[in-house]
């Protein structure tokens, strides 16, 4: 493992995500699914993630439409807080599903919204 990678990887997982989610994440991992750990902490998100190119903002935008396309409400779920974070409104997420809806599908766009409004809910308390 490359430590430069994993750390400066980890800060910046850690700004979009947030430290408790990124905690509970490397505090879960086991023998068997810390490698997996140390992969996407060093390859996503130091690796992609810290590219010059595009903002953390555009990054999180295309996310979200992958992870739509892909029907992954769990990592959906997880990157609208991060989007959020980097700066995504509710305005633009709720176009980036509907033009994921075009593209994927309907009711990829119809889970999109509901999962969506579930983070809303508890982000906003």
């Amino acid at each position: 493992m490359d430590q430069d990678a994993f750390d400066n990887g980890l800060k910046t997982r850690r700004e979009v995500l947030g430290s408790a989610y990124v905690d509970a994440a490397l505090q879960g991992a086991d023998d068997f699914s810390q490698p997996l750990q140390e992969f996407v902490t060093q390859y996503a998100w130091d690796g992609v993630w810290n590219r010059p190119g595009l903002s953390r903002r555009d990054r999180s935008l295309l996310n979200l439409g992958m992870l739509v396309a892909l029907n992954r409400p769990h990592e959906l779920k997880i990157h609208l807080r991060g989007a959020l974070n980097n700066g995504v409104t509710k305005e633009e997420i709720r176009e980036a599903f509907l033009q994921a809806g075009v593209y994927c599908g309907m009711p990829a766009a119809v889970d999109a919204f509901r999962t969506a409004r579930e983070v809303f809910k508890e982000v906003e308390g």
